[in-house]
């Protein structure tokens, strides 16, 4: 069982940048991939950023690739995700996922714990 706990949302300007952080509970948090999704008022949920377990292997949305930066400290439990440049469309609450299965990194199926998600907000 991993528990995770996101924090670092807020409200920004456009061009601003934010850090989210996804604090991991349990010992086995080195052997999960970990993910980054968001959602924003009256559209699904989607993909942002996805890292292996060793954090040599990161994945990107294209609509965040070259402006966000996923990375994790196993000695921490903890994953983050780095956002530069925000954009009035990166208005969402962002969550953290857990896991590495099927077709990892991409589809939220396979992903097995959830945070309770971070509210980020980018003003034009």
């Amino acid at each position: 069982q991993v528990q995770l706990v996101e924090a670092g949302g807020g409200l920004v300007q456009a061009g601003g940048s934010l850090r989210l952080s996804c604090a991991a509970s349990g010992r086995t948090f080195s052997s999960y991939a970990m993910g980054w999704f968001r959602q924003a008022p009256g559209k699904e949920r989607e993909f942002v950023a996805a890292i292996s377990w060793s954090g040599g292997n990161t994945y990107y949305a294209d609509s965040v690739k070259g402006r966000f930066t996923i990375s994790r400290d196993n000695a921490k439990n903890t994953v983050y995700l780095q956002m530069n440049s925000l954009k009035p469309e990166d208005t969402a609450v962002y969550y953290c996922a857990a896991g590495g299965s099927g077709s990892w990194p991409r589809s939220h199926l396979s992903y097995n714990y959830w945070g309770q998600g971070t509210q980020v907000t980018v003003s034009s």
